[in-house]
C-alpha cells in the first residue's frame, strides 16, 4: 500500500479496552479492528487517537439515575442521551488503550467526554455539537483536507466523528472493516444511511490499499 497523501489523516477512534471483548461497554469482535488500524497507520503522515475519557460518575452513566437501566434514554439539556454502563473511566484499565494497538504513530490523543455533565461521541465536538474539542483546529494547520476513520463503535463515536468532519468541511472516508457496531435498535443500519447521505465513503481496507 502506498503512503496516503500529506493532506490526509487517520483518525482512530476510541480503540479501548472497555469497548474491546471482556470490557465494561464491549462491542461484539471489538478487538479484530485491531490489526486493520494497526496495518493501516504507517501509511498516514498524519495520526491522531481518540481516547473516551471520563470521571467517576459521569451523568452519562446509568448508574447516576435512579430506576435507570443501561441503555435506555434519558433527556439532557443538549438532548436526547443514551445511558451507558459505567466505562472508560478516567485512569482505569478500562480506559486504556488495546494492549496490541499501534500507539507509537499518533501524534495527537483526542481525550473526550471528560466534562462531567456532558457526553462526546465525536472527535470534533461534544454532544451539544457546538463545544469543539479543537480537533478541527488541529487539522487545519496540519493541512489536512480528508480524514480516514476507523475505530469503535461505528454507529456511535465513528458516525459523530464522520459527520462532524463533513461539518466542518473535511473529506471523509470510513473504513468498514475497521469498525464494529453496538447495533442498539437498528443504529447500525441508520449510521450507514446517515454517512451516506453525509457524503462519506464507506469502504475497506482493501480498497483503500489499491
Amino acid at each position: 500500500m502506498p503512503p496516503y497523501p500529506e493532506d490526509t489523516a487517520f483518525l482512530i477512534v476510541d480503540v479501548q479496552r472497555d469497548f474491546c471483548p471482556g470490557g465494561a461497554l464491549a462491542v461484539a469482535d471489538g478487538d479484530a479492528v485491531v490489526p486493520v488500524v494497526n496495518r493501516l497507520a504507517p501509511h498516514f503522515r498524519t495520526v491522531v487517537l481518540t481516547q473516551d475519557w471520563h470521571p467517576p460518575g459521569h451523568a452519562s452513566f446509568a448508574s447516576g439515575h435512579p430506576g435507570a437501566t443501561p441503555f435506555s434514554m434519558t433527556d439532557m439539556p443538549y438532548g436526547p442521551q443514551v445511558l451507558w454502563p459505567d466505562h472508560c473511566v478516567q485512569g482505569t484499565p478500562g480506559a486504556a488503550f488495546h494492549p496490541d494497538l499501534d500507539t507509537a504513530r499518533a501524534q495527537m490523543i483526542v481525550r473526550k467526554g471528560f466534562h462531567p455533565g456532558i457526553d462526546s461521541y465525536s472527535a470534533f465536538f461534544e454532544n451539544d455539537h457546538t463545544t469543539p474539542t479543537g480537533l478541527a483546529g488541529y487539522l487545519s494547520d496540519r493541512g489536512v483536507r480528508h480524514v480516514v476513520i476507523a475505530g469503535l463503535a461505528f454507529d456511535f463515536c465513528v458516525l459523530w466523528s464522520a459527520l462532524d468532519a463533513r461539518k466542518v468541511g473535511l473529506a471523509v472516508t470510513v473504513v468498514e472493516d475497521g469498525c464494529r457496531a453496538i447495533d442498539l435498535d437498528g443504529s447500525l443500519d441508520a449510521a450507514m444511511d446517515r454517512m451516506r447521505e453525509a457524503g462519506v465513503t464507506v469502504t475497506g481496507a482493501d480498497a483503500l490499499a489499491a
